[in-house]
């Protein structure tokens, strides 16, 4: 009290409340030491520094913001941290397994909470952290039920500022433009917010989406805190190139600030499948034009509802989830994911990156519609025909091959940018058959630690990149000593490579949440023979693969695509799913 009544001493410096805190004493004795400075160096008959204090004091808060950030992160991570590491210790001395399963389950919903809390007191990029991680095949049940809630749970930008974004974007005012602009938005994420309006003029309703004024350099702030955890994880805990994948997320964190880059991405994807399909498998937002700026997106409103309420909805309508109706109208859901997302991974290589619940509207007939293109990538021609043969190995069951896939050598390779010496699996085919298999690689660094080499490297890559989970594996468990990654060190994971990680993990998410457990390796196996196939790289082909050749003549997309296709049709993947329901339709929790 006496430090603040002492700082709070000049007239001129004004005081901010009667009894000020700490805090602001801080702040007014910086700002009486300007003031002081200012007025001995340039007019020593200055009584008052022409300077708002409010204001002021904002711009110191904006500089050590980022520091304060950081503190609470680091606070918060070291505490779940140690929480876990501690109790792996006590729970060793439990020889019964019931008891260490109890034990276990109320050490995940105590993480759950702190978690939970973490993501969404510092809000932003850790909404992000918790799509990724909030999913039934990669955390405990725990973590799952409380993370999941927070998909698309960013505060709003108040309105006043929105106004101003828009305003100042498209140089006009929103009464000029918009005969109604929603005051309350849509829904609001960890970079933007959407707000349903109806243009000058125009019967049908827009999304206009905006950017969160002063998140950008906060998110950036938060990713390198999270670089140097992973950095320390994988030292200590975790034997996956952690960071490599911290990177790519910086990477494209970056570019979801500039819209004009998603509007390009979102009429490059939808003209794609649009050509690539008598129907496209999934709906893409058309474009409003000429109204599109780096922080302001103008777009088509599809009317659906989020696949996190399907489950509502299904139970809203009288239909047995358990019945035939409700598992046609999820697999119907799947299917079109699937096809949409071989055909832009495989054939194309540009591909929509985020594909977590907050992104999918089920529309009318169990049809999906795709949101949100802030995230895309453009795999290398390299990298995408390599993970075609993956791709084929795990359709196949194929160990040496998938082995081979991601951690061998060829001699064509070695003159590229992927040039790494890397493990080959034991089992390895002659020289010949192997140059003949082995054409490209992912770039993929592991180190084994285990006696069975080939058959945990094939479980390794069914892990990572199938949405289909290893016989008797319900969950991912990186901490555990059985796993995959403990025993296959992955040491070096490219970059690039992590989007469609990213993409399968998100897949088997939403399978999973929608009770069905089947194999996109399976199903993407026509598409990834004739991508292997037209490079040149394929000579025996299975009798699926007619079936992509054959599809129809490319065609240009139509103009209006407010509506969900009829059909998620395509020649390249016909049939039902390999899966049924296992239980009551459940909220999707990729």
């Amino acid at each position: 009290m006496r430090l603040s009544a002492t700082l709070c001493n000049n007239p001129h410096i004004p005081t901010p409340q009667k009894n000020p805190s700490l805090r602001d004493a801080v702040y007014i004795y910086i700002y009486r030491r300007t003031w002081q400075q200012k007025r001995s160096k340039f007019n020593p008959k200055i009584t008052m520094l022409p300077l708002d204090f409010n204001e002021f004091r904002e711009k110191v808060s904006t500089q050590f913001r980022p520091w304060q950030r950081s503190f609470q992160f680091w606070v918060r991570a070291v505490d779940i941290y140690t929480g876990y590491k501690v109790f792996q210790v006590r729970v060793n001395f439990e020889r019964d397994a019931a008891k260490r399963e109890v034990m276990w389950e109320n050490q995940h919903q105590l993480a759950a909470d702190k978690i939970y809390n973490m993501c969404a007191d510092l809000g932003g990029f850790f909404l992000k952290v918790a799509q990724i991680i909030g999913k039934p095949d990669l955390a405990p049940a725990a973590w799952v039920k409380r993370l999941v809630t927070l998909c698309d749970q960013a505060p709003p930008t108040p309105y006043n500022v929105v106004k101003v974004v828009v305003e100042k974007d498209l140089g006009r005012s929103i009464d000029e433009l918009f005969d109604r602009f929603d005051i309350d938005p849509l829904g609001s994420a960890s970079i933007a917010q959407v707000h349903r309006a109806r243009l000058k003029g125009d019967k049908t309703d827009v999304v206009v989406k905006v950017q969160h004024p002063g998140v950008q350099d906060l998110m950036m702030t938060d990713i390198r805190n999270l670089q140097a955890f992973a950095l320390y994880m994988q030292k200590t805990d975790i034997r996956f190139d952690l960071y490599s994948v911290t990177k790519e997320m910086e990477t494209q964190i970056g570019y979801e600030f500039n819209f004009l880059r998603e509007a390009d991405a979102m009429e490059k994807i939808r003209h794609f499948l649009y050509e690539n399909n008598k129907k496209s498998p999934v709906s893409v937002p058309r474009l409003i034009g000429n109204m599109n700026t780096r922080r302001v997106l103008v777009m088509e409103y599809i009317d659906g509802i989020p696949i996190l309420r399907l489950g509502d909805e299904i139970a809203k309508r009288g239909i047995n989830p358990e019945g035939k109706v409700a598992a046609a109208a999820k697999q119907n859901i799947l299917k079109s994911l699937t096809l949409a997302y071989g055909q832009m991974i495989l054939k194309s290589g540009f591909f929509h990156a985020d594909p977590h619940p907050g992104n999918i509207l089920i529309c009318r007939g169990s049809q999906v519609a795709l949101l949100d293109y802030g995230q895309v990538k453009d795999l290398p021609n390299q990298l995408r025909l390599g993970y075609a043969s993956l791709v084929l190995a795990l359709a196949d069951n194929d160990p040496i091959r998938a082995s081979e896939s991601y951690s061998s050598i060829s001699d064509e390779i070695l003159s590229n940018h992927f040039k790494q010496h890397l493990t080959v699996a034991a089992g390895q085919q002659s020289e010949e058959g192997f140059s003949q298999l082995v054409n490209v690689e992912l770039g993929i660094d592991t180190l084994s630690n285990c006696k069975d080499e080939q058959t945990e490297l094939f479980r390794l890559a069914q892990t990572m990149f199938d949405t289909k989970l290893p016989p008797g594996v319900t969950m991912l468990q990186p901490f555990a000593e059985e796993s995959s990654i403990k025993k296959i060190g992955v040491e070096a994971f490219p970059e690039e490579l992590f989007s469609v990680l990213r993409t399968v993990h998100l897949l088997r998410g939403l399978s999973v949440g929608l009770g069905i457990n089947y194999s996109c390796a399976e199903q993407w196996r026509p598409i990834a023979e004739e991508a292997l196939y037209r490079a040149g790289r394929l000579t025996g082909l299975s009798s699926g693969f007619s079936q992509v050749t054959n599809s129809p003549p490319t065609r240009k997309a139509p103009r209006s695509g407010g509506a969900c296709p009829a059909k998620s049709g395509s020649a390249s993947l016909r049939g039902r799913l390999n899966g049924s329901p296992t239980g009551r339709a459940s909220t999707p929790s990729g």
